[in-house]
């Protein structure tokens, strides 16, 4: 009975460590894009990798066999192709002109903050954290607002046209800031109508948003990626005035009551 519960084990988890092996193989074959100077379907693999990336963890929970092995391993998936995928670009295509001290500094930037950020993460996993939310933006989010900036400029201005290398070092230093951040990013929601009104609405978000990217192709990933981190940032701090000012809302009136 155990050998037959044990193989049974492996069969599913065959699943989820496929996904997993095509997110890093994925990111792999966008480096070797990237070298090539194909940025525009680097950047549609680094998509279709966070999108096994999603994928890879639902299926594992839903299957019942989440493992400390499934997380590590995901994580150094993660590490190709939303950590050093994004450092290669970066250094591809934005720190032209600077000095090599100042163009390895950037460059490194999505891979030191998003080998942090996947290390609390992990952390946090250990402790059975059950929470909905990230705490700071996720590694594939941070890649694929990254990219999404280079597609948005592509398909505006046509070939050779990425968007300015300032703005896009400002975006990165921002992006490497928030991965490692206290601010709050809610998960990927749920394939199901069935796990209440909140994770209802964002997977009607999702889907939407996956059809106008579909549709609208870089047009709209780019004020889609944006939207989703300016409203969080927003909720974060309105949250965080709140709870700072119920305990001076209570001092206060202590002080009134003496």
């Amino acid at each position: 009975m155990k050998d037959r519960t044990y193989k049974r084990k492996l069969n599913k988890q065959f699943f989820p460590n496929i996904l997993t092996i095509l997110n890093m193989f994925l990111g792999f074959i966008a480096i070797v894009l990237i070298m090539q100077g194909e940025y525009y379907n680097a950047g549609v693999l680094v998509l279709l990798a966070g999108l096994m990336d999603i994928f890879d963890g639902k299926i594992a929970r839903i299957l019942g066999i989440s493992s400390k092995f499934g997380l590590e391993f995901d994580s150094l998936a993660d590490t190709v192709s939303f950590c050093v995928v994004p450092s290669v670009l970066v250094y591809a295509l934005y720190v032209d002109g600077l000095s090599p001290l100042l163009s390895v500094s950037f460059s490194f930037i999505p891979l030191v903050f998003g080998t942090i950020r996947l290390a609390k993460y992990n952390l946090d996993a250990s402790d059975d954290n059950t929470k909905n939310y990230f705490v700071g933006l996720s590694t594939p989010i941070a890649a694929i607002t990254l990219f999404s900036y280079m597609l948005f400029n592509n398909q505006i201005w046509g070939d050779e046209q990425y968007g300015d290398p300032r703005t896009a070092l400002i975006l990165v230093v921002l992006l490497g800031l928030l991965m490692v951040s206290n601010i709050h990013f809610p998960k990927a929601p749920l394939i199901t109508f069935r796990s209440g009104i909140t994770n209802s609405l964002l997977l009607l978000a999702f889907i939407f948003c996956a059809v106008a990217l579909v549709i609208w192709k870089g047009f709209v990933l780019l004020p889609i990626c944006m939207t989703y981190i300016i409203w969080n940032i927003v909720l974060w701090m309105i949250k965080s005035h709140h709870q700072a000012i119920k305990p001076g809302h209570v001092d206060k009136t202590n002080y009134l009551r003496d």
